[in-house]
C-alpha cells in the first residue's frame, strides 16, 4: 500500500480521459485517497473514438499488445455491468462482433479464395471464421458487391465511448475522487528520483503517489516520444422508425463503421501526422465517405450529423508506456494509441495492483519506458 501523504491524496492522476478515470475509480474502491486534475475534460481523446473492442478485426500479431488487448476485452462485460450498477448511467456495451469483409483486389482476398491450405496459413487467432462471398452477403445484406468475402470476429465488440466516459466521470465523483477541472499541469517537480509535486496556475498538488495519464500531451511534462495523431470521424443517422441493416461493425480497409443501437453510425477515422492541428478538413471527409460507401452503399442516403476529430497518443512503436517511469513514485499510462477505450479496464487492473500492492504483472515489461531510453 502507498504511503499516505500528509499534503495530499494517496495518488494524483494528471489526465482526465478514459485511462485517467478508470485507474482512479479503481484506485477509489479499493481505498486509495485519489485527486484527478484535467485540463479540459472535452479534449480527452476518449471523447472521439469509436470504442470498437476489436484485438482481432485489428490484427494484432501474437505477442504481449495483442495478450493485453484480449484479456482486456474478456474483463468488459463485467466492468461496464459494475459501472452501470453503481451510476445507474448506461456504457453502450455491446456484444455485436465485428466482421472485417475484402475486396476482390485486395492481396490477402486472393489468397482467402484460393484453397483451404492457405487460408488455414493466414487463419487469425481463434474464434474467427472466413465467410466466402455468399456467405457473407447472406450474414450482412447491403455490403458492396465488390466484397468476396471476409472474416467474422464473433468475440470483438464495441462500446459507446461517450457513454463511458460520461459513466466513469460520475463513478469516480460519486466514490469520492477529488476532481479538479480545468486544471493545467506546469510541470512536474522533481528531486533525484522521486517526485515532490506537480505545479499549476492554481497551486502545487501533491500526493504519496502520481499516474501520467495525459495522453497526446504526455511530452509537455515529460521527455517520453508520445506525439499526436489526429483522427477525423463522422457520423449517420438512421431515420426514427427505420429499421437498423447493420447488427455488428464493419471494419473494412482504412474505414470502420460502427452501428450503434440507438440509429446512430459512427465512421471512422482518418491518421494524420499534424501534430495539434485542428478541425475536420474536406479532403479527410470526404476520403471517410468514399470508403464507408464503397463498403456499404447505403450510407448514400442517410443524413450527416456530425463531423468531429481527436488527437491519439502514439509513440514510434505504436505501443502504450505502462507502469515504471524514471521517477520511483511516477507511473505512466499514456501512449495507447488507438486501443485507449478497448485498454482501459485491463490498464487500471494492471496499474493498481502495481501502484497499491507492488505487484508488477510481467505482461508490463513490454510496454517499459526503457525501451525508448536510447531516444531521450
Amino acid at each position: 500500500m502507498v504511503a499516505r501523504s500528509d499534503t495530499g491524496s494517496d495518488v494524483l492522476i494528471v489526465g482526465g480521459g478514459v485511462i485517467g478515470l478508470a485507474i482512479a475509480l479503481e484506485l477509489r474502491l479499493r481505498g486509495a485517497t485519489v485527486t484527478v486534475l484535467t485540463r479540459n475534460f472535452n479534449e480527452a481523446a476518449s471523447h472521439a473514438a469509436a470504442g470498437m473492442l476489436a484485438p482481432q478485426a485489428e490484427k494484432l500479431p501474437p505477442g504481449a499488445m495483442l495478450e493485453l488487448c484480449l484479456r482486456s476485452r474478456s474483463l468488459y462485460p463485467d466492468w461496464t455491468q459494475k459501472l452501470e450498477t453503481l451510476t445507474g448511467l448506461p456504457t453502450g456495451y455491446w456484444s455485436c462482433g465485428i466482421l472485417a469483409p475484402v475486396y476482390e483486389s485486395e492481396s490477402d482476398a486472393n489468397v482467402c479464395a484460393s484453397t483451404a491450405a492457405n487460408l488455414a496459413a493466414i487463419q487469425p487467432p481463434p474464434p474467427a471464421h472466413w465467410l466466402d462471398r455468399v456467405t457473407i452477403h447472406q450474414h450482412q445484406p447491403g455490403l458492396s458487391q465488390e466484397v468476396i468475402g471476409g472474416w467474422w470476429y464473433p468475440d470483438d465488440a464495441q462500446v459507446d465511448n461517450r457513454l463511458l466516459t460520461k459513466a466513469l466521470r460520475a463513478a469516480v465523483c460519486d466514490a469520492g475522487v477529488a476532481w479538479r477541472e480545468s486544471t493545467t499541469v506546469q510541470k512536474i517537480l522533481q528531486r533525484g528520483d522521486r517526485v515532490l509535486g506537480v505545479q499549476t496556475a492554481n497551486g502545487t498538488f501533491q500526493a504519496a503517489h502520481y499516474v501520467l495519464a495525459t495522453g497526446a500531451w504526455s511530452q509537455d511534462l515529460l521527455p517520453i516520444p508520445v506525439q499526436p495523431r489526429k483522427g477525423q470521424m463522422l457520423s449517420v443517422q438512421v431515420p426514427t422508425g427505420a429499421t437498423l441493416a447493420l447488427q455488428s461493425v464493419l471494419f473494412g480497409s482504412e474505414i470502420y463503421i460502427v452501428p450503434r443501437q440507438d440509429g446512430r453510425i459512427v465512421i471512422g477515422a482518418t491518421s494524420e501526422a499534424v501534430g495539434f492541428t485542428p478541425e475536420n478538413t474536406p479532403e479527410g471527409v470526404q476520403a471517410l465517405l468514399e470508403r464507408a460507401t464503397r463498403l456499404y452503399p447505403a450510407l448514400h442516403s442517410l443524413p450527416l450529423q456530425e463531423v468531429w476529430w481527436g488527437f491519439r497518443p502514439a509513440t514510434p512503436d505504436e505501443l502504450p508506456l505502462l507502469g515504471a517511469s524514471p521517477y520511483g513514485n511516477l507511473t505512466l499510462a499514456t501512449g495507447h494509441y488507438r486501443n485507449g477505450i478497448l485498454l482501459a479496464p485491463a490498464t487500471a487492473q494492471l496499474l493498481v495492483d502495481r501502484i497499491l500492492h507492488q505487484q508488477s504483472d510481467p505482461l508490463l515489461d513490454a510496454f517499459h519506458w526503457s525501451r525508448f531510453k536510447a531516444v531521450l
